[in-house]
């Protein structure tokens, strides 16, 4: 397993390269840039088609920076700056734990000060370049898809609140021995709390901007597809939890490689299991059972996934459709792998479920509800 990036450079390379960055957060950052990349595509596409429109914006041009914008930019620098330079001055401790220095208290005023300045004066200087004599209001055409930049901030803000929210409701036991460190920590995501959330804040900026929900919940089904896909590959390579239950069952085919059908983790960055012999460090675990590799099970199945709304996505007509297809194909694919994951589950009159399993169950019947929807509305969905 390769934890942090260093671990996998050196793996490739054999030599050690310390870098503050862990494996699972570059590969959540590469599913954004996928995710990016896919609902781009689709929102050109929609309105090549003529199904999204531009729409008119007054923007006032000409303005000197204000005070109000140099102070926001002064506190963003500071922020910046505190903790950057703190990190540099201390970087052994920034590779060995960027967690603990990027969300603790601790920071370099210096830094900060002088961030603080820079940013502002930057702002200062990049508003004088255009500032007129009389500043004038002017109408601008902004295409969806140049909305792409602000739906991913909010996507990632609102979807990270949401996962870590979700998997502490999931851990509930966990969590209220330390509230704090629950919240705070970058481990411990749950996928529907960042889906659930994420999507809200991202149908909200959407519908205020011209873009209907239905149209934008159509345009993330493929693009969300394809960055789960992404995203798994790093709970795979990193081993942070998300595995499957032990599996001790023999092949079922000789050809297959032992690290696809039963994995112990070795180095899992969730540094669960038995000390590894001869490992020194921070992550020198091993699961003391081969289990299922889920993660890399919902890998491939879920880029298969992707490809197929990827190729019917022309042929879908009505509104609400192609997304009611994803939540379908999502439901069914995360119902089925939590029956060999290792998960927390609940017990209620008698039946125990996870609560992947009943959001999934959810998410499948409420996509059957679009299908039926969309196809019992096609005249006013048309027009929509």
């Amino acid at each position: 397993m390769f934890p942090t990036v260093s671990h996998f450079i050196e793996y490739l390379f054999g030599i050690q390269v310390p870098l503050p960055f862990n494996t699972f957060g570059v590969f959540v950052a590469l599913a954004f840039i996928a995710g990016y990349w896919a609902f781009t595509k689709e929102l050109q596409r929609k309105e090549a088609l003529g199904i999204l429109h531009p729409i008119k914006k007054s923007v006032v041009i000409g303005k000197p920076a204000t005070s109000t914008e140099l102070v926001y930019n002064g506190i963003f620098g500071f922020l910046i700056g505190y903790k950057l330079v703190y990190a540099l001055l201390n970087y052994k401790l920034f590779v060995s734990d960027a967690q603990t220095v990027l969300l603790s208290v601790q920071g370099n005023l210096l830094g900060g000060l002088f961030f603080a300045g820079l940013f502002a004066y930057w702002d200062y200087k990049e508003k004088g370049k255009h500032k007129l004599p009389q500043p004038k209001t002017v109408q601008v055409t902004e295409h969806p898809y140049q909305l792409m930049g602000n739906l991913i901030v909010w996507a990632a803000v609102w979807g990270f609140l949401g996962a870590k929210i979700f998997d502490n409701l999931e851990h509930w036991d966990t969590f209220i021995q330390d509230p704090v460190g629950g919240l705070l920590s970058f481990s411990g995501l749950t996928f529907y709390g960042g889906l659930i959330c994420g999507g809200a804040a991202v149908i909200y900026i959407a519908n205020k901007n011209g873009i209907k929900p239905l149209h934008m919940l159509d345009v993330g089904g493929p693009g969300m597809m394809l960055a789960y896909s992404v995203g798994r590959i790093g709970c795979h390579m990193s081993g942070d939890g998300d595995w499957g239950i032990v599996n001790t069952h023999p092949k079922p085919f000789s050809w297959l490689p032992d690290w696809l059908w039963a994995y112990t983790y070795p180095n899992n960055v969730a540094m669960e299991g038995n000390p590894i012999p001869g490992c020194s460090g921070k992550f020198c675990n091993e699961l003391p059972l081969p289990v299922f590799p889920t993660p890399i099970y919902e890998v491939v199945i879920c880029f298969i996934l992707f490809l197929i709304l990827w190729k019917i996505r022309d042929r879908i007509k009505l509104p609400g459709m192609m997304f009611g297809i994803y939540l379908m194909m999502n439901g069914v694919e995360r119902f089925f792998i939590e029956l060999i994951r290792v998960n927390s589950k609940y017990t209620v009159a008698g039946i125990s479920f996870t609560q992947a399993e009943l959001i999934s169950s959810l998410l499948f019947i409420g996509g059957l509800l679009l299908v039926t929807y969309s196809l019992k509305n096609k005249e006013k969905n048309a027009a929509y």
